[in-house]
């Protein structure tokens, strides 16, 4: 979808899934192995340079090359870094630097910490889905995607309060926060609010 940056790591770069990720408008920003063959078309002003991938069955480079920019990075000290190489849809270094791409893509790994917030924290280390049916199923995970999506809301927005970076903010007393309400709140029975049997419209 336009306005949205997608990322990606490296076992997923492929020249067929990057075209049609690309179709969707998104912008593409993901990682590549080291060895993957990017030729230096133009150097730019903030080190990234354009390239083009083609697909693994173009030996000879000939047939719908797809436009790139590269960009290369060391995260590490004493030479014993890490090298990332990044490519990315967005072409101009105007629109996006090489630096502020490569921190942002170090943000990817925020998908572990969603993923272990879910099922560790969120579901419980014996979690297991309730309904024996396949939609079943997808309404409970869609609900539990749901109630995550609401707490980090709640964060975002006491983060905002208080001006701080949501990411500062434990998720897990938060959560310990909210059930202890969401309990106090069960403790109260429909029926004081009018709700039970003989009242309402008929």
């Amino acid at each position: 979808m336009s306005g949205m940056l997608l990322l990606a790591d490296r076992g997923f770069r492929g020249f067929d899934l990057w075209r049609a990720a690309a179709v969707t408008g998104a912008d593409l920003l993901w990682r590549v192995k080291n060895d993957a063959v990017l030729p230096v078309r133009t150097l730019l002003e903030d080190g990234s340079y354009l390239s083009e991938i083609v697909a693994a069955r173009d030996k000879n480079r000939r047939a719908d090359p797809i436009r790139v920019r590269v960009i290369e990075y060391t995260l590490g000290r004493d030479g014993n870094g890490t090298v990332y190489r990044l490519i990315t849809t967005i072409l101009d270094p105007k629109a996006a630097s090489a630096v502020s791409l490569a921190a942002l893509y170090a943000q990817r790994w925020e998908i572990e910490s969603t993923l272990d917030e879910i099922k560790t924290h969120q579901g419980g280390p014996r979690l297991v889905l309730r309904s024996q049916h396949p939609r079943g199923v997808e309404q409970e995970i869609f609900a539990f995607l749901l109630v995550h999506h609401a707490l980090r809301d709640l964060m975002h927005q006491a983060a905002r309060q208080s001006d701080q970076d949501p990411d500062r903010i434990s998720f897990i007393r938060t959560l310990r926060i909210i059930r202890r309400h969401v309990t106090d709140q069960a403790a109260f029975s429909p029926l004081a609010n009018g709700a039970g049997p003989g009242h309402g419209p008929a």
